[in-house]
């Protein structure tokens, strides 16, 4: 027993001795201080302003409306059925003022035109096939598509006229 206690205590200690703190091997061995580059940094890329805040007037969209005159008045009536019709159908999803599942309506008539907000409400599932702004917006809101809500065309408008109010 004793002489087995010895043999382990002796290859032990060699182990230990082979293995540590010769100083050639520390100069020689893999250091993790970062080195410095000569090479130049790109300049840092410019910000890209988001889809939803990116304005696009000429673009018309992909579905049934190809032209819109709005008015220059509003129509209350159809202001209070559009706001009616965007409670019951759309919060779901949006809030008047603010970015939720979807982009926020105010001031969107500022950057879309009337018929490519009239197609997304109304066809949503082939704008985000073919539109290459339906595209950016379903990317930058994380995948999530706008369900069709099949509103007829007159509850659509409804709804733009209630989106004109929204300042």
């Amino acid at each position: 027993m004793k002489t087995t206690l010895k043999i382990l205590t002796t290859l032990l200690i060699v182990l230990l001795i082979s293995c540590g703190g010769k100083e050639e091997k520390k100069k020689a061995g893999f250091s993790y201080d970062k080195k410095e580059t000569t090479e130049t940094k790109a300049a840092p890329k410019a910000e890209k302003t988001p889809p939803s805040k990116r304005v696009d007037l000429s673009n018309k969209g992909v579905g049934p409306i190809t032209s819109l005159e709005l008015p220059a008045e509003i129509d209350q009536a159809m202001v209070t059925h559009g706001a009616d019709v965007y409670k019951k159908m759309c919060t779901a999803c949006h809030r008047a003022d603010k970015k939720f599942i979807g982009p926020a309506p105010t001031g969107i008539l500022e950057r879309r035109s009337p018929e490519w907000v009239m197609n997304m409400i109304l066809n949503p599932e082939q704008m985000v096939k073919e539109d290459p702004l339906a595209k950016d917006l379903l990317m930058e809101f994380n995948g999530a598509p706008m369900a069709n809500q099949h509103l007829t065309k007159e509850e659509a408008r409804a709804v733009l006229e209630y989106f004109r109010t929204l300042k």
